[in-house]
């Protein structure tokens, strides 16, 4: 087990707090057994803080799905150019309402295929990836900017703030506010 005097250690990198190393070492070792993909993430993330070339507020934000390009599609998933153009899509228009429907048209498919091969291939539905994309465009505008969490929400398709509160504390496992305090530096 990582003592605390170790994680106070000058060698770690700026920006990186121990409390920060200490939450992420927590969490993959509790998503170790369980879900060995989650823990991947976590490690993945606390190589990204000692990294010089990925930026550590990356490491913070909620894992973002793996989507390898050139893999072979699923039976029944996507294509890598539908995921690709579709996931393009929810970046470009994320502030905005972003229908399922619109969605199947970017990737040519009939809603009901598209909701299915989705789900195939990246392991959710629609509806919860863009949630999850949201949340981490939040986690993003939280760390690097003074925006008000009412300001964010909006900015990230959401309502308002409590929205985006509920949306969070369910994702992320804590509220906007209490998650800001804790990885916002200085």
């Amino acid at each position: 087990m990582l003592q605390q005097s170790m994680l106070n250690h000058s060698s770690l990198p700026p920006r990186v707090s121990p409390p920060m190393l200490t939450d992420l070492i927590a969490g993959a070792r509790r998503s170790l057994e369980a879900d060995p993909i989650l823990a991947r993430e976590y490690l993945d993330r606390i190589a990204a803080l000692f990294s010089k070339t990925i930026d550590p507020f990356e490491a913070v934000l909620i894992p973002a799905l793996p989507v390898v390009a050139g893999v072979e599609a699923a039976k029944g998933g996507l294509t890598p150019w539908q995921i690709a153009r579709v996931r393009e899509h929810i970046d470009e228009k994320l502030e905005q309402t972003v229908l399922v429907e619109a969605l199947a048209s970017v990737a040519r498919l009939s809603s009901g295929h598209f909701c299915r091969a989705f789900k195939v291939s990246i392991g959710e539905t629609p509806h919860a990836f863009l949630i999850r994309q949201r949340i981490r465009r939040a986690q993003t505008l939280m760390l690097r900017t003074t925006d008000n969490l009412s300001q964010i929400a909006c900015a990230c398709g959401l309502t308002d703030q409590a929205h985006l509160t509920r949306l969070f504390r369910r994702i992320v496992g804590e509220t906007p506010l209490v998650w800001r305090r804790s990885w916002r530096e200085g």
